[in-house]
């Protein structure tokens, strides 16, 4: 039992250190070698817990992956008012600076994986789903006790809040604009969709 324990840390860290050298080097630039230099290993010891690279940064995105849901799960789940869930919903998907932006960072220069990894690209089209449906949720209950006046239907909406969100994360990424101003946009989209009233 100890070694298995040992070995489920050992491939933890490589998890994270194939994440810093993405975010070092960018996935078409990050190299086993690089990986293996960040966990203080050789190529070798890598290969041994991961038959290539590529399983290496599918194990990477998952984690991500990971860590973003459940920032902004925690963050809706911190508050019950209608309103106040969805600005929390919208704060927690945009990349501020800290983990947020970190972690967006890791992602973004992952997606093309998502393209040639079987493992990867399921868990992508889980991703976008369970964030669809955290949306949902928060859509439908504020609709439901009167506080929302839907434009559309909720679950079209939370599609749409999330591809919207992407678009937009990749300009602040990017440096193109700011965290601050990407939630503003947001915030007032949600106005628009939910009829909301004004703060």
């Amino acid at each position: 039992m100890p070694r298995t324990r040992d070995q489920a840390a050992r491939r933890a860290e490589l998890v994270q250190a194939a994440s810093r050298a993405v975010l070092e080097r960018g996935v078409t630039r990050a190299r086993l070698r690089d990986v293996a230099d960040q966990a203080g290993l050789t190529s070798a010891s890598v290969l041994y817990y991961y038959p290539d690279l590529e399983e290496l940064l599918a194990a990477a995105f998952e984690l991500g992956t990971q860590t973003y849901i459940r920032r902004r799960r925690t963050a809706v789940e911190a508050t019950s008012d209608p309103w106040e869930q969805l600005a929390a919903c919208i704060r927690s998907g945009v990349p501020f600076p800290g983990e947020p932006e970190t972690t967006s960072r890791l992602l973004y220069e992952l997606v093309p994986l998502t393209f040639r990894n079987e493992a990867a690209s399921a868990r992508q089209a889980e991703f976008f789903s369970e964030q669809a449906d955290l949306y949902d949720q928060v859509l439908s209950s504020g609709a439901d006790v009167g506080a929302f006046r839907l434009v559309a239907p909720a679950d079209f909406l939370a599609r749409s809040f999330v591809a919207l969100e992407d678009g937009y994360g990749i300009e602040v990424v990017a440096g193109s604009t700011t965290a601050a101003e990407i939630e503003d946009r947001m915030l007032r989209h949600a106005r628009l969709a939910t009829q909301a009233p004004p703060a």
